[in-house]
């Protein structure tokens, strides 16, 4: 695979690192991408660990950055983290019909989608997995070798799925709400009968509760869910990953928190916990 080179277009310094933003031409998706990376200060005089931030539905590589106060616990122990956007953009990348926010632009579900005509841009797996890691240990002071992923719903499901699929690439992975089971709910029932087809066997390597079943090695896992998150019963599915777990025996740390929300206010309020939960397993 031929690395792009990234252009800077954007920097802002904080907590005495650095907030930047590139963008690149994408040899997986087809498209011009965009993505955010906090360089901690500690990046002035060497590669530094890497956490990769997966954001959800109709994000892109700016929320998580400005929204939850991740740089300063970043800067602490000295984590670079790698912000990508969440689907192909630009035109002539398909959208969903009807303009609906679950599927399309801000929809990438970090799958590789097979199916016309979303298979020609959207390949966000490949790109989340190998594209964009690759431009990272070329171009920035990021130790690839050390490397931790995490990401907020749409995002938790590929932070988690990514890291099962890949467990010798990543010391852990956490998630905050994350869609524990596509294969079971209304959103992934719509987006991956659109992006993979009709054979729901081939969902299941998209699937954390499934990956689950078969994991053969055990990473540290941390998932964050507010119980008063308005889509946990209907498209989230906590109970099914906590199961899954249990029967697998796959040790697991899941966490319901009392009163919480789907917003980036509950995010905020246990991002500290999770990056000091990677720069365990990053040391």
């Amino acid at each position: 695979m031929t690395v792009q080179s990234i252009e800077q277009i954007g920097a802002n310094q904080s907590f005495g690192g650095q907030q930047l933003r590139f963008k690149h031409q994408s040899a997986v998706l087809n498209c011009e991408m965009t993505f955010s990376v906090y360089l901690p200060p500690q990046a002035q005089h060497g590669s530094v660990p890497v956490l990769y931030w997966l954001s959800g539905l109709t994000c892109n590589d700016e929320n998580f950055v400005q929204k939850a106060g991740a740089q300063q616990h970043a800067a602490k122990y000295g984590i670079a983290i790698v912000c990508p956007d969440t689907s192909p953009r630009g035109e002539g990348v398909v959208d969903d019909p009807e303009g609906a926010y679950d599927m399309g632009l801000g929809a990438g579900f970090y799958v590789n989608a097979t199916q016309a005509p979303w298979a020609e841009h959207y390949q966000m797996y490949s790109y989340v997995s190998e594209e964009l890691p690759a431009l990272i240990a070329a171009e920035l002071p990021i130790d690839s070798q050390r490397a931790s992923i995490s990401g907020h719903s749409m995002g938790g499901h590929g932070a988690l799925t990514i890291a099962l699929k890949n467990p010798y690439r990543f010391k852990s992975v956490s998630a905050f709400a994350p869609i524990c089971s596509p294969l079971n709910c209304p959103w992934g029932d719509k987006v991956l009968s659109h992006y993979l087809g009709d054979d729901r066997g081939s969902w299941k390597q998209y699937d954390t509760v499934e990956l689950v079943k078969e994991a053969k090695q055990h990473l540290p896992v941390l998932v964050d869910q507010g119980a008063a998150d308005n889509f946990l019963a209907g498209q989230l599915k906590t109970e099914l990953l906590v199961k899954a777990g249990q029967v697998a025996d796959y040790p697991m740390q899941i966490r319901m928190q009392p009163d919480y929300d789907h917003s980036y206010f509950f995010i905020a309020t246990f991002i500290a916990e999770h990056i000091a939960f990677h720069a365990r397993a990053l040391a």
